[in-house]
């Protein structure tokens, strides 16, 4: 560490971890194009640009013709995000990859929030190394940045949740500082429903420490934010206040098995893989060891993961919310640990165990901080852009039941197409669509994946007997690695065919 940097860090801890975490954020801001997962980009950008386009795609909108009630999702994050797109475009900036780059900037400064609210809750319940080390973590933890510049609900809703808890455990006894905390909480809620679970926690434990006037307080900040965005907002939609979430609750009470389904203890090795053993062991028997002290962060933590494990969806993006509060009760448990045994051994055993989690740490953070996710997909549609005249095109995965949208935000428009899957009938879509016709005909076709390419091809031309290959669009080497340790992430190359008798010439891209 230079001297220059060691002074300044000796003086400023806090700065110091901030501009790092941020430099590592700043790279995923210019490298870690495309989206993570279905949500950060199917239920946000892509609704978001729609609505600035005008044209309502997904039919989330009452007026919109087509739509048959709420959506089970609140308005509020992705009416962020569509005042951003309309904002942007209202500049001039309507390329989407441009738009994305300050969408993305927007994510990662948000999240530096996160490093310091936990930094400067642990330095409130502990003491400045312990802070430091929490801190480090914060900002380099390898699957931070990546997810900095996602627009995942789970982990935009971080820094509230942070936030709310540095003014519950601060000195101030304002009742507005509580206002404050439960208004913090509502916005959280209304970004994630789920961190419903966390506001339950924080409240008992207020309520059992016999802070009856704060509790109330505290609640009535929440339910203020609550009765603005999801009572009137909902009202002034739907005719009806939480339209949208009571929708939402009724879905997931019947659909809870349609998904990913799991163990009950799958959360619990997810978060050990994520905070790498057997260092995550430590931060696990820290945060259980520390349950009476911390009962404001294991309680909440507790409820939270509680649901999720009984709870029979299990995504894996479902607890990266509680996250940060595990790695601060965690390292604050197990630092306390070893203050009181002195003991050499075990404080070497734990140096040994810190080196190798930040080897393996720097390991992952690298690649993944520039990771290209889902690029076949989003570069297959901003390879099709370039054709303004495209109205229509199809998706050809007969190996699978389930369709791999196609990102139309990095088309530019949103336009028709189909998905013929394993379980579709070629000639029944053919006389659906009416493809005797030209002018009825997909204008491209995209074939996901390799296996058996020249037959499936050879099928379609059946009923499209002009198609004639364009490009490949291969995925990135991180979703090249992702695929291969689990197919289930299907991140294969896609074959482009344009359909000569709909659009004749190729444009040189």
């Amino acid at each position: 560490m230079p001297d220059t940097f060691k002074k300044f860090y000796t003086q400023h801890p806090l700065s110091s971890i901030v501009i790092v975490g941020f430099i590592f954020r700043f790279v995923a801001v210019i490298f870690s194009k495309g989206f993570g997962w279905i949500d950060d980009q199917f239920l946000i950008i892509e609704i978001a640009q729609s609505w600035v386009d005008g044209t309502d795609y997904y039919k989330w909108l009452p007026d919109t013709p087509g739509n048959d009630g709420p959506e089970k999702f609140s308005f509020f994050y992705t009416g962020f995000i569509f005042y951003v797109l309309k904002f942007l475009e209202w500049t001039g900036i309507s390329d989407p990859q441009s738009k994305m780059y300050i969408v993305r900037f927007i994510h990662a400064v948000w999240s530096l929030l996160i490093i310091v609210f936990s930094y400067k809750i642990t330095l409130k319940l502990s003491d400045l190394k312990t802070a430091k080390t929490v801190g480090w973590i914060m900002a380099l933890l390898w699957l931070f940045p990546f997810l900095s510049v996602r627009n995942l609900v789970e982990y935009v809703s971080i820094t509230l949740v942070l936030w709310a808890l540095y003014l519950i455990i601060g000195e101030n006894k304002k009742l507005t500082v509580w206002f404050l905390a439960g208004i913090l909480l509502g916005i959280a809620f209304n970004i994630r429903l789920q961190t419903a679970f966390l506001t339950l926690g924080f409240t008992l434990v207020i309520l059992f420490n016999k802070k009856i006037k704060e509790t109330i307080i505290l609640s009535l900040g929440f339910l203020f934010t609550l009765l603005i965005f999801q009572g009137l907002v909902d009202y002034y939609f739907w005719g009806y206040p939480f339209a949208q979430l009571i929708e939402y609750v009724g879905y997931n009470m019947v659909s809870a098995d349609q998904y990913t389904v799991g163990p009950w203890y799958i959360y619990l090795l997810l978060l050990a893989g994520i905070l790498i053993p057997p260092f995550s062991l430590l931060i696990f028997y820290g945060f259980s060891i520390n349950w009476k002290k911390l009962a404001i962060i294991f309680v909440p933590v507790i409820i939270f993961m509680a649901f999720h494990s009984y709870y029979p969806n299990k995504q894996e993006r479902f607890v990266i919310t509680i996250i940060p509060l595990i790695i601060i009760s965690g390292v604050i448990g197990w630092n306390n640990l070893l203050e009181k045994k002195q003991s050499i051994k075990w404080n070497k055993i734990n140096r040994i165990i810190l080196i190798f989690f930040w080897i393996i740490n720097i390991i992952f953070l690298l690649p993944i901080t520039v990771m290209y996710s889902k690029k076949a997909r989003v570069e297959s549609m901003t390879y099709l852009s370039a054709y303004k005249q495209i109205k229509y095109f199809a998706i050809e995965d007969d190996a699978r039941t389930v369709v791999r949208f196609p990102p139309m935000y990095y088309l530019n428009k949103c336009v028709d197409y189909d998905a013929i899957m394993k379980n579709v009938s070629l000639k029944k879509l053919s006389q659906k669509r009416n493809w005797k016709v030209i002018d009825n005909q997909p204008d491209f076709v995209l074939f996901y994946q390799k296996e058996n390419l020249e037959h499936r091809v050879e099928k379609l031309n059946k009923y499209l007997p002009d198609l004639v290959f364009e490009t490949t669009i291969e995925p990135g080497n991180a979703d090249r690695v992702l695929h291969w340790l689990n197919p289930i992430n299907a991140n294969e190359n896609i074959y482009i065919y344009r359909n000569t008798a709909r659009i004749p010439d190729k444009i040189n891209n």
